[in-house]
């Protein structure tokens, strides 16, 4: 008999931190739940946008931090080189640009429909916090595509894959997701987890979707 395949769905936002952290690690324990042979899992990454109105010209991320959490948040920030480490993460928030991510989360939809969308969402996080390269810029999201093997769109002009996106980041807050709770994590069971959970709180999600015996 095949092995099951198990479903998550996580709902996040690709110039959200905690978002990074919680997809990381959730990609890692379904590695992990693979390799113990207790069946396949489906990452199904779900569109939100934390800034919806924020400008596609990019801004340095400490410039907004400074308007909106102070210049003790920036320092406090600058100074923690630690964040991220134990993940594998390279964490350079300096060179960070504010964005819109309308655009990269359309991508990301595109990709996942070519079975691509795990690879093309973590490319995307480093991009943002470690390359430090703006991904609402349509050249910037061409070479990224073609890093991550995304075969362009053809013969359309987007109008209906951004109808769909547009939709479904209304069905995704209808959820009741917000920026609090990101990232938003639903299993197959119907077990929600609401943040970055540390990578064994997501083993045992789905762990849990696995018959005993």
């Amino acid at each position: 008999m095949p092995s099951r395949v198990h479903r998550a769905e996580i709902a996040l936002d690709l110039a959200c931190v905690r978002c990074y952290l919680g997809f990381t690690r959730l990609t890692r324990a379904a590695r992990h739940h693979r390799a113990r042979g207790d069946g396949g899992v489906d990452i199904v990454i779900r569109p939100f946008q934390a800034e919806p109105g924020a400008p596609s010209a990019g801004e340095p991320l400490f410039e907004v931090w400074r308007r909106t959490r102070g210049e003790a948040f920036v320092r406090q920030v600058a100074s923690d080189t630690s964040f991220g480490v134990a993940d594998g993460l390279d964490l350079r928030f300096s060179r960070a640009l504010f964005t819109n991510t309308f655009e990269a989360h359309r991508l990301v939809a595109r990709a996942a429909g070519q079975g691509r969308g795990e690879r093309m969402a973590e490319r995307l996080f480093r991009a943002y916090f470690t390359d430090g390269l703006l991904i609402s810029d349509p050249t910037t999201l061409a070479r990224l595509s073609a890093e991550a093997g995304v075969v362009a769109a053809a013969g359309t002009d987007g109008t209906a894959d951004a109808d769909e996106l547009r939709a479904e980041l209304g069905r995704v807050r209808a959820l009741g997701v917000h920026v609090d709770s990101l990232p938003h994590v639903r299993f197959g069971d119907g077990t929600v987890l609401e943040g970055a959970q540390p990578e064994d709180a997501y083993r045992a999600a789905l762990a849990a979707l696995t018959p005993a015996g």
